[in-house]
């Protein structure tokens, strides 16, 4: 009854905490924030999409003269055409009303364009296929080669694609190879670990808050272990930051973005979780004031943060044979596939070990301030 009084405490003084409370809703604000600039990017990324998702108005390119096969080969590529009569009127419009200007001269074709454009990007590689498609095109008709003979000629191989496992595809909210890899690869992981950095301020303020205000050598003067003492103080903190990322996560598959072999996340969840909580306990034994912890856990977090996530972006040469145990690596492959490699719970063992550690050495380390104190 003593151990689940003083997990209420604790619980009540959670929730109690408006600071900790509003950090909760700038999660939801943060995970909605990633999410949208996610679909932007892959849509900017992207030169199919941006017309299906209606961002072709911008893509207008001015053409001199009247070629009417390179008047083709661009709108082929869903570009705004405008006509201008002459080189300098439409360098007028270069930046203003056209993001490029495209003619020919001597039989090749030039293409000038506002570099400074956001939508540069987007149009070159239609400007390239575009202008080789005219060059093409062109090469054909100066050899009179028939039409069905050139129909043939610019699809020389047919690729058929034929789905298998169709009952276990998943439509994602941005059918793009780059939405896949920011989401999977990035934004799913941090929302995940979020809640547990979260957590390890918690615990570290509730015990060195206790110190502050003078009542920890009271507290271990009440009968109970010190077990029972941890758990007391740690499985609020622990619970509320694993509760947080399950919602997270629902929040994510809500977004059209779906996440697979749930049941090993929580498990790996639950483990990362333990270490971040049993290192934040550990500072917050060390630690005299709150100051003090809050120095220490952000130097901490920092170093965790570069160790989760920078190996999802940077080979990591020597290091790379032992990338693949790093919890933010596993998540990455259990929620991106639906089919388990069972090699991924053998790599989840590493990380669990260290966890536990982490979270045994704490506790002894508990044990050992409260003997010194009483």
């Amino acid at each position: 009854m003593k151990l689940k009084a003083l997990t209420v405490k604790e619980a009540r003084d959670i929730f109690s905490n408006r600071i900790y409370m509003l950090l909760v809703l700038v999660q939801v604000i943060i995970i909605l924030g990633a999410y949208g600039l996610a679909v932007v990017s892959s849509v900017a990324a992207d030169p199919e999409l941006i017309g299906e998702w209606g961002g072709s108005r911008f893509l207008k390119v001015g053409v001199v003269g009247d070629e009417r096969l390179l008047i083709e080969g661009l709108e082929r590529e869903g570009l705004g055409v405008t006509k201008f009569p002459d080189l300098a009127d439409a360098r007028k419009s270069l930046g203003s009303g056209v993001v490029a200007i495209v003619y020919t001269s001597g039989g090749d074709v030039r293409i000038e364009a506002d570099t400074g454009s956001a939508f540069y990007t987007i149009m070159s590689e239609r400007l390239q296929r575009a202008a080789s498609w005219y060059a093409e095109q062109k090469q054909f008709r100066e050899a009179a080669i028939p039409s069905s003979k050139v129909k043939a000629l610019e699809n020389p191989v047919k690729l058929k694609i034929i789905p298998v496992n169709r009952e276990r595809y998943a439509p994602l909210a941005v059918e793009s190879s780059y939405f896949v890899e920011i989401m999977y690869g990035f934004i799913i992981p941090f929302v995940v670990f979020l809640p547990f950095f979260l957590g390890s301020n918690i615990v570290t303020d509730s015990v060195v808050g206790e110190k502050e205000r003078k009542t920890f050598e009271v507290l271990l003067m009440v009968p109970l272990s010190e077990t029972s003492i941890i758990l007391g103080k740690i499985t609020p903190a622990l619970i509320f930051s694993f509760i947080q990322s399950l919602l997270w996560l629902g929040i994510v598959m809500l977004l059209g973005v779906p996440v697979y072999n749930i049941p090993l996340l929580s498990i790996i969840m639950f483990l990362t979780g333990l270490g971040f909580t049993g290192t934040g306990l550990f500072i917050s034994i060390l630690a005299d004031s709150t100051k003090e912890a809050n120095s220490a856990i952000t130097v901490v977090l920092f170093f965790a943060t570069f160790l989760l996530f920078v190996p999802l972006f940077m080979d990591m040469g020597i290091f790379n044979p032992i990338i693949r145990f790093i919890p933010s690596i596993i998540m990455v492959k259990l929620s991106s596939s639906p089919y388990l490699n069972p090699g991924l719970i053998y790599d989840m063992l590493p990380a669990a070990f260290l966890s536990v550690i982490l979270f045994a050495a704490s506790v002894v380390s508990f044990r050992r301030e409260g003997v010194i104190r009483l």
